[in-house]
């Protein structure tokens, strides 16, 4: 039996006002490459391709076609998100994400939304290698975008590039 290689990690403190110290783990990448865990699919309905790995035209295919119900659910659960906090990122309120059922499909806005926010998290669970990993970054204050918490920020357009732009920067090991 084969053992499973562990993604290599650098260990850093982040320091929280509420709490003491935390170590989080970032992944620990050689410049040019990045390592990886494989890929991860969220809108498993819209697309049997990781969301990072989509072109724009498929993007933007998939984003008018709707993204349904199920989907959101796959990238709540992905995400570790409750109703509250994805409504907050999606900046719709929660009504908005609850009241769809099953198979019913969001409008072509909210839907670039989701499609954009499932690329971000793609894209991050691909570079740290672990969902779990991902998500605890997410929650922690950065200071290389003003001490702010990425998933905070993710509310707009820009912040979603922003917080895409620094997990580039982990990915081929530069210091952020």
């Amino acid at each position: 039996m084969q053992k499973k290689q562990k993604s290599p990690t650098k260990n850093y403190s982040v320091i929280d006002e509420d709490r003491e110290s935390n170590v989080v783990s970032e992944p620990f990448a050689a410049i040019g490459s990045y390592y990886s865990l494989g890929k991860v699919v969220i809108l498993a309905e819209a697309t049997k391709k990781s969301e990072n790995h989509l072109t724009s035209f498929e993007k933007m295919n998939i984003v008018r076609q709707g993204i349904s119900k199920k989907d959101l659910e796959q990238l709540k659960q992905k995400a570790g998100l409750d109703y509250e906090k994805l409504a907050k990122a999606l900046n719709v309120t929660r009504a908005t994400l609850i009241n769809k059922k099953g198979s019913e499909k969001f409008n072509t806005m909210l839907s670039e939304k989701i499609v954009s926010i499932a690329d971000l998290y793609s894209y991050g669970f691909e570079v740290f290698g672990n969902e779990g990993n991902f998500r605890q970054w997410m929650s922690k204050p950065n200071k290389a975008i003003g001490g702010h918490v990425p998933y905070e920020i993710i509310d707009n357009q820009y912040g979603r590039e922003e917080v895409k732009n620094l997990i580039g920067r982990i990915a081929y090991g530069i210091y952020s």
